[in-house]
């Protein structure tokens, strides 16, 4: 771990400057987003006790450390996208952050999206609880325009001998 790398989280800050002090304790998140950054983190740089120590006392007994451990080790974590956060700043007592992580596993390259709950406990954000978003497969609002087909242009020609050549 080099403290002077970009930190894994993507918020163009130096390691030591962003995620470090979070994991190695010597400071607290003071939002939701940055607690969720700093578990991403941990996860690039195995720190599977921090992940573990963040989980909100109520859901700690849910927690798996060997699946942890696993998956922190085995992936190769390419990036963190935060794509909404609602509510979750120093003043609130609850937030809700949805973000896709993605990673190489196993040569497979894999986003993982979800929305992460958390809440305060004795005044320190947790991670309390998640929800994965599934990728629903592409679905066409209208049938797809075969080559024999009259072209939607309204030329009344064939769509291969019209706006398809």
């Amino acid at each position: 771990m080099n403290a002077d790398q970009l930190c894994p989280c993507g918020s163009q800050i130096n390691l030591s400057g962003c995620c470090l002090p979070f994991i190695e304790r010597r400071k607290q998140p003071e939002t939701a987003e940055k607690l969720l950054r700093a578990r991403y983190t941990a996860f690039t740089l195995g720190q599977v006790d921090f992940i573990i120590d963040t989980h909100h006392s109520e859901t700690r007994g849910d927690v798996k450390r060997d699946e942890i451990e696993e998956w922190s080790r085995d992936s190769d974590w390419l990036g963190l996208k935060i794509v909404e956060s609602k509510a979750g700043a120093a003043t609130d007592s609850e937030g809700l952050i949805t973000f896709c992580a993605k990673y190489e596993l196993h040569g497979k390259i894999e986003d993982h999206w979800e929305v992460s709950q958390f809440r305060k406990e004795d005044g320190q954000w947790r991670f309390f609880d998640a929800r994965a978003l599934k990728q629903e497969p592409f679905k066409r609002a209208e049938p797809k325009v075969g080559r024999n087909d009259p072209c939607p242009c309204g030329s009344g020609k064939k769509q291969k001998k019209c706006c398809n050549s």
